[in-house]
């Protein structure tokens, strides 16, 4: 069995270099997969089927979300049709059943055993050895920040040190599913516009009022800008109402379509909707000096050994007002008021983006002793919310909790997987050194 090779249904011979993680979400089956044919490395996702007709048959050639699947793995091949993606592009179909030839746990051993020969992390039978894992997993944490913050500094010199952290802070929001949308309507509704909502003599709630119309009708989800909105089936409210109005008073430029925002399977919590109200209450918060001298100044002032709980709180956003009770601008839809940014999504935007930020602004000022500070702070931060990535990598590698023990050695984690895991580069990790 281990020197079985395998085929396409086309008659290609293919190899499973990285066989990716688990999706538990919407799309395919495995993602950041690569694979090796005649014509190079394909990275992407692979989706899995009992036969090959369920690929159209769950439609997913008109779901451009299986537009990144390089490999359709089936049991049985019933037909001939090619698996052909939303975007027009064919990727090869590999059939198992000509490899089955015992039980159904040899086959599942088969389809395991291609990834595991080329993979050292999986060859480690007695796990990795804790000194110097902790080593590269501190190493690799701190190159992720450095490289990260590298990118912020190129950013600052592109579009202002201002507008490269709120472009930071709203792609953060974004979480995984929506980065690019958020990204793309901080670039098409600067800082500066939603600041000077807060600098005229008016009250707060009418600031807030102004910058809520603004996000929510450009970014496309005021209700009646959603496809699925009906006016007569939703009970009125003054607050909608007021949105409503000031966006269409504002005759700003095209907004953007509600197809761009990935809606569906989306926690409560993560709604588009509830991040982009949550900017806007810290726009306000931060009105006076505005976000970046505030960012700046507090991370000068904080001590090392605490200063994370003051980051955090800084960022945390409660439920206020007509945001209370209704969700996803919807007023007949009622959610447990979980508030608009919780402590979770605040510590991964302070690791992500704040810490980092403030790295590559005192460089760029030649502040070393805001560096250093934002470094100390990177160093001694405790560990975040475990996302998908790192409960892969633990998985894969074998490591406990109490040894991925700070956010740097998260990061690290993440780090590798993209640098080392889904870029194929087995041959270059030191996982075989470091094996007990």
């Amino acid at each position: 069995m281990n020197g079985t090779e395998l085929t396409t249904e086309g008659g290609e011979p293919i190899r499973i270099i990285y066989p990716g993680r688990s999706n538990d979400d919407q799309g395919p089956d495995f993602c950041d997969a690569i694979i090796a044919t005649k014509r190079g490395l394909s990275k992407g996702d692979i989706e899995v089927h009992v036969k090959s007709s369920n690929w159209r048959a769950h439609r997913h050639h008109l779901d451009p979300v299986y537009n990144r699947v390089v490999l359709h793995v089936v049991m049985w091949p019933n037909n001939k049709a090619a698996t052909t993606l939303h975007n027009g592009r064919s990727v090869p179909t590999l059939g198992l059943n000509k490899y089955l030839t015992g039980s159904m746990s040899q086959w599942l051993n088969i389809a395991h055993q291609p990834a595991a020969l080329s993979m050292p992390c999986l060859k480690a039978k007695h796990g990795l050895n804790p000194g110097p894992m902790m080593e590269w997993l501190d190493w690799a944490g701190e190159e992720r920040f450095l490289a990260k913050a590298s990118k912020f500094q190129a950013d600052v010199v592109q579009t202002g040190a201002s507008q490269s952290l709120y472009q930071g802070i709203m792609s953060a929001l974004g979480y995984a599913k929506n980065r690019p949308p958020f990204l793309e309507l901080a670039r098409r509704l600067p800082l500066q516009v939603l600041e000077s909502m807060t600098q005229d003599k008016i009250t707060e709630e009418e600031s807030l009022a102004r910058q809520q119309a603004l996000l929510l009708g450009a970014a496309g989800l005021l209700p009646s800008q959603r496809s699925n909105w009906h006016r007569e089936e939703k009970p009125a409210n003054k607050w909608l109402d007021k949105l409503e109005k000031l966006w269409s008073s504002f005759r700003c430029s095209e907004a953007m379509p509600d197809s761009a925002w990935h809606l569906f399977k989306v926690r409560p919590n993560n709604s588009p909707v509830r991040r982009l109200i949550a900017m806007s209450y810290l726009i306000l918060r931060y009105k006076e000096r505005g976000i970046l001298e505030e960012v700046v100044n507090m991370i000068k002032d904080i001590p090392v050994s605490t200063g994370y709980q003051r980051l955090e709180e800084s960022l945390i956003v409660t439920s206020q007002g007509y945001w209370l009770s209704p969700f996803e601008s919807d007023p007949s839809s009622m959610v447990k008021n979980q508030g608009l940014l919780g402590r979770n999504r605040a510590a991964d935007i302070v690791v992500n983006v704040l810490l980092l930020f403030t790295f590559a602004w005192g460089k760029f000022t030649s502040h070393p002793e805001l560096k250093q500070k934002s470094f100390d702070l990177y160093h001694s931060y405790p560990r975040l919310a475990a996302n998908t990535v790192e409960r892969h990598m633990s998985n894969q590698l074998k490591l406990s909790s109490n040894l991925v023990n700070s956010a740097q050695r998260q990061q690290g984690l993440i780090h590798i997987y993209k640098t080392l895991c889904t870029q194929g580069k087995c041959r270059c990790c030191p996982v075989e050194t470091i094996s007990e």
